[in-house]
């Protein structure tokens, strides 16, 4: 029978430490997939790391690239106070290079050694002789985001070279946990960011707070809203006036990343076209004669955030040569400036007019259309989404009801088919004006029909119902026509025939029909 011949003591003692070495990365692998949160779990990281090692001090350098400097984010062997001390910047001593430069360092003897600064230590506790110290990078692909650095007593049994060696993978062990933390992290951004606004209500219908609709209509401008909201596309909102293009505007920044920034609206149909430049891109001191102070413009106090320009087709030519700068090279000068300014600003812009007629008339620039017609949103009218109506009208009820401390209770029948039958020219806008007058009205509580305006009312709300008979009604209009002509051409029968349209013998008959006496015209 062949015997085996037992194993030298030195391959005993590798491998010992090799099954040392594989149960400590196990468990330190066990520790960060236990917590999403790595700040809760790389101090005890830290701590098995330099129990199982043998270590005297270790601690974990965190590189904050806003203040530039280097901090320990979690340590082992080292007192509140130490850890406060152990701030560094790039480059200095044996962290900062290690930082710097990406290339672990091992350092034999730290008292031989005149970059390694013990900052930590102070003077009462300097380091030992044969205390080695040992550093190695924390690196996500190119970029490093911190250390992990370590001291410990050199021993007849100490190989520093196994010892940067299971450093390293402790640190890219960090570096992948970091790196699946910050995915997880963005994904969840991204997710609240799209859908942090939508409220679900009982028929599982989603909206921002700031609009109101369930319609199939409405619902698609919500889809658009989450699709653009977390990207910085230029966006250009259509539809009628009142449709309620300054609330999606709104909706689209303060679901964005630009959230905490300046939300910065403009109406370019409200400035004179003297002053637009100025309000827009701002003036320097002297610019024009009431020019007494230097002034920040919209796009200056948009800067980082949203911008938003109402009514973009009102823009003279003028001004909408140096938008189109703005938006394709994202700088402008002030008034009076020579200085280029750089901005950051997120554009949507909104019209009730059509550009590609303006386009077509030449008063619109082509190259400014396709820069701002990037995602296109366009707002139904309220007569395209009628089934929005009553919840619309409950909101402004209960809005205004509140705001003049008025209880009102509910909406009448007649008052629900006034609301429902009428067009709504002016859309919501009139809608909300509508539901306001109707509210400082009512003295019972309800809103009823004759609350509402005229324009609103029927001929059976009214008891005025229509003239009895179509050819009544022809005749009255025939009159009122001829006595205008009449009136313009000051009783002159010829000339007023020659206005509507008719010969002078016509013009007689209808003069003699109506009794009407052209003389008094005259």
């Amino acid at each position: 029978m062949i015997k085996t011949p037992p194993e030298p003591q030195e391959n005993l003692k590798t491998y010992q430490r090799k099954i040392q070495e594989f149960s400590l990365l196990y468990d330190i692998s066990q520790m960060l997939d236990q917590s999403t949160n790595l700040q809760n779990i790389i101090e005890p990281v830290i701590h098995l790391m330099s129990e199982k090692l043998n270590l005297d001090r270790g601690m974990a350098v965190i590189f904050n690239r806003q203040a530039d400097e280097l901090r320990i984010e979690a340590s082992y062997g080292l007192t509140p106070e130490e850890e406060e001390r152990g701030r560094y910047r790039p480059g200095e001593g044996i962290v900062g290079r290690v930082i710097t430069t990406g290339r672990p360092a091992l350092v034999p003897d730290v008292t031989q050694e005149p970059s390694y600064l013990g900052r930590t230590r102070g003077r009462k506790r300097p380091p030992r002789i044969n205390t080695a110290y040992l550093c190695v990078p924390i690196r996500i692909e190119s970029q490093i985001i911190g250390a992990l650095g370590v001291e410990r007593m050199r021993t007849g049994d100490v190989n520093l070279d196994e010892d940067i060696k299971v450093l390293s993978i402790i640190g890219s062990m960090i570096a992948q946990a970091v790196k699946v933390r910050r995915r997880v992290k963005e994904e969840q951004d991204r997710l609240t960011l799209q859908h942090s606004w939508l409220v679900p209500d009982p028929d599982r219908i989603y909206r921002p707070p700031n609009l109101i609709g369930n319609s199939q209509a409405i619902q698609g401008v919500y889809d658009q809203i989450a699709q653009v909201s977390g990207s910085d596309a230029t966006v250009l909102i259509r539809g009628e006036s009142g449709t309620g293009k300054e609330l999606v505007a709104g909706a689209i920044h303060y679901n964005s990343p630009r959230k905490d920034k300046p939300f910065i609206k403009v109406n370019c149909a409200a400035l004179p076209e003297s002053v637009i430049e100025s309000e827009l891109f701002g003036h320097e001191k002297g610019a024009f004669t009431s020019a007494v102070a230097k002034r920040k413009g919209r796009f200056e106090l948009a800067h980082g955030g949203t911008i938003f320009l109402d009514e973009i087709g009102d823009l003279s030519p003028i001004i909408q040569v140096k938008f189109l700068r703005v938006l394709q090279e994202k700088e402008f000068e002030r008034v009076g400036g020579s200085e280029t300014l750089k901005t950051n600003v997120r554009v949507v812009a909104a019209t009730n007019r059509s550009l590609e007629d303006l386009m077509m008339k030449g008063s619109f620039r082509e190259d400014l259309y396709y820069r701002l017609n990037v995602f296109p949103i366009h707002l139904p009218p309220l007569r395209d989404r009628k089934s929005d109506l009553m919840l619309l009208a409950d909101h402004f009820t209960e809005k205004y009801a509140r705001a003049n401390n008025k209880q009102i209770k509910r909406i009448s029948t007649p008052a629900i088919e006034l609301l429902m039958s009428y067009h709504w020219p002016g859309n919501v806008r009139e809608l909300e004006n509508c539901i306001e007058r109707a509210v400082l009205v009512s003295h019972d509580g309800v809103i009823h029909g004759n609350h509402l305006p005229p324009s609103l009312q029927s001929a059976e709300s009214t008891n005025t119902p229509p003239a009895p008979s179509l050819n009544k009604a022809l005749a009255a209009l025939e009159k009122e026509l001829v006595q205008d002509a009449l009136k313009s051409s000051r009783g002159n029968i010829a000339r007023a025939a020659r206005t509507l349209g008719i010969t002078e013998r016509r013009m007689g008959l209808r003069v003699l029909r109506y009794g009407i006496d052209p003389r008094r015209f005259a």
